[in-house]
């Protein structure tokens, strides 16, 4: 499947960002103290919807002049570095309940949520002397920049350093960096994300000896950031010759066993945006439901080539 048409609602749009990444959880209780204690994440919203007996929990690092909507709440849909945590009412009591973390077979697909620091040694530490358990220590293996800790439902948090070449040249406080997700052909996810959704390719990074590429994309990095401190990145994992095997395939998250939910794409004008992509693709692109079309106005769901969701919202939602 290829994506050969630019969609120039897409890349025309200065409005466009990586609003948010959703995971669902098991239990809230657990979750969200987690993140606030450990990270120093915020709680910016909270959304109930009791007729579908599920909540949504809106964190993000500390952030300066967030926008307040029509109702004057915090503007979860209008920045990025946004991460939306999904609890279905009762899994908390389910004692056979587990969330897929994406990264266990036969169901990998989603891969992990990175944040980024300054002082990476001073951050792990932090979180060791803190009892949070580790997928990877900074001690462990031969890269001894990166750790990936474990949230309460198994899902992997990476942790990187952005004081590195090109960096700021001060510190910027904790980042919500990228979120990763496995892809099978490389070339169709590359023009789905640039072509159909106007992100563009940061940077690549190949690894002949464990035949894997990474390719990393986002919208507009600002001149105070680089790709590392940047909020709002995409990160690409293609394990090589996946392409080239017929049946082979991501788990998307949604499927069961559900965890990873969908990353959402946010701008002034999404049904311009949904419109054109229509029009230009047909149905070489699956929508579940079309904009405006579900139970939850103004919003919509597309799927990329492995059948990972995006979600697409305009800036100020109210729902």
């Amino acid at each position: 499947m290829s994506y050969p048409h630019k969609i120039a609602a897409a890349h025309d749009d200065p409005t466009l960002m990586f609003n948010h990444t959703c995971l669902r959880i098991k239990d809230p209780s657990k979750s969200i103290p987690f993140y606030q204690k450990h990270f120093g994440m915020e709680l910016l919203n909270k959304l109930d919807f009791p007729e579908m007996k599920f909540s949504l929990f809106f964190l993000s690092f500390p952030k300066d002049n967030v926008a307040k909507n029509s109702e004057g709440k915090n503007d979860v849909f209008s920045t990025s570095g946004i991460l939306e945590l999904t609890h279905n009412w009762g899994s908390e009591n389910d004692a056979d309940f587990k969330i897929c973390n994406g990264n266990e077979e036969p169901h990998r697909g989603f891969g992990h949520i990175c944040f980024s620091y300054a002082d990476i040694n001073a951050a792990c530490s932090k979180l060791e002397a803190e009892g949070v358990s580790f997928k990877k220590r900074l001690t462990d293996g031969r890269m001894k920049d990166i750790a990936f800790a474990l949230d309460p439902d198994g899902y992997w948090i990476e942790l990187i350093r952005y004081d590195r070449e090109n960096s700021p040249k001060k510190d910027v406080g904790s980042r919500f960096n990228h979120t990763m997700v496995r892809v099978k052909d490389p070339k169709a996810s590359l023009e789905f994300y640039q072509n159909v959704l106007g992100m563009k390719l940061l940077r690549t990074s190949e690894h002949e000896a464990a035949k894997f590429t990474l390719y990393f994309l986002g919208y507009k990095v600002s001149s105070e950031d680089n790709e590392f401190s940047h909020e709002g990145v995409l990160e690409l994992t293609h394990n090589w010759g996946t392409e080239n095997e017929a049946d082979f395939k991501y788990h998307n998250g949604n499927d069961k066993p559900q965890g990873y939910g969908h990353i959402c794409v946010s701008c002034k004008d999404p049904a311009k945006l949904c419109n054109e992509i229509e029009q230009t693709y047909g149905d070489k692109i699956q929508w579940a439901p079309k904009f405006n079309q579900g139970k939850l106005k103004n919003i919509a769901f597309l799927k990329d080539p492995d059948g990972y969701s995006i979600e697409v919202v305009p800036h100020g939602l109210i729902v």
